[in-house]
């Protein structure tokens, strides 16, 4: 646990009280660079413009060595425009980081959990993302702190430069793509799921940005690090959410500490077991009637917008 903290990147909104709590988490972490993101107001919504300032005004208290970085957009991008470009420029500064929204509060074994992989598979191209959640509801797969899976799951991440290269926020590569991604999932539910999922972001129907990375690590065959205890917690379940407006049993997931030093699988394997687990606990069919609501509302906003 005594290496140094990897450049940490950070997204916020329009959130002071979750931001600040995240922040206070980053500042106990100590990261050398810190690469701050920023999304700008909406122009209809009254507060907004105080909202977002109060957030900015969060990041103000770095009072260790730390080179800071910012990215603030004066405009509202939106959330798959604000996250892609957010993160194309921290690679692009970058050669690695871990990624941090506003919502997503890390366990202090977070940091040096993402510093020992980010390392340990720097050069190997098999990994394309280190996870901090787990979803497993107190499963745990044999000894190791971690084991390998196929879901990108985005609540408090890292990755390298090396494996960002294969996104496109426009997943102009599915339609070629799109049966040997989707011949990979085991049952046909999940099929269906992805495969609607993915299409709506080709479309331009789903203003989100993980979609596409999700996508990306399957077309490229890539596994996922997670850890075999929850790491990271969702505080940001309720009104003001842009997608998690309704809790779920995956809200706010108590956190627990990792015991070191770390114990890495034998093999570099996905674990079907786990993945399966996943399946379990997703519940597929539930999620696509969500993404369907979250869809409508976002045609249903498109079309107030229009009326304005």
């Amino acid at each position: 646990m005594s290496q140094p903290t990897p450049p940490v990147a950070f997204f916020i909104f329009n959130r002071p009280e979750p931001t600040r709590r995240v922040f206070a988490a980053i500042r106990r972490a100590q990261p050398s660079q810190l690469l701050l993101v920023a999304d700008g107001p909406r122009p209809d919504r009254p507060g907004e413009v105080e909202r977002c300032a109060a957030a900015r005004a969060m990041l103000s208290a770095v009072d260790w060595p730390c080179e800071v970085l910012t990215n603030f957009s004066q405009v509202n991008l939106g959330c798959r425009a604000r996250l892609s470009s957010g993160l194309d420029w921290v690679f692009s500064t970058v050669e690695e980081a871990i990624i941090l929204e506003d919502d997503c509060l890390p366990h202090p074994d977070f940091f040096p959990f993402c510093a020992e992989l980010l390392e340990r598979y720097r050069d190997d191209e098999r990994i394309m993302h280190i996870g901090g959640v787990n979803f497993q509801s107190g499963h745990r797969y044999g000894p190791a702190s971690y084991f390998f899976s196929r879901y990108t799951h985005i609540w408090g991440w890292a990755s390298w430069r090396r494996a960002w290269q294969h996104y496109d926020v426009t997943m102009s590569r599915w339609p070629a793509a799109r049966e040997q991604v989707l011949a990979a999932f085991e049952s046909r539910p999940e099929r269906q799921y992805w495969q609607h999922a993915w299409e709506q972001v080709f479309n331009g129907k789903l203003d989100t940005w993980d979609y596409q990375w999700s996508f990306a690590c399957a077309e490229q065959g890539g596994l996922v690090a997670l850890p075999n205890v929850n790491l990271v917690s969702n505080i940001g379940f309720g009104p003001e959410a842009l997608h998690t407006k309704v809790s779920t049993s995956l809200a706010a997931i108590p956190t627990s500490p990792l015991t070191w030093p770390l114990q890495h699988p034998p093999a570099v394997i996905r674990n079907v077991a786990a993945d399966g687990q996943m399946r379990n606990v997703y519940h597929l069919p539930g999620l696509l009637r969500r993404a369907i609501r979250r869809l409508a509302r976002t045609f249903a906003a498109a079309k107030g917008r229009q009326h304005i």
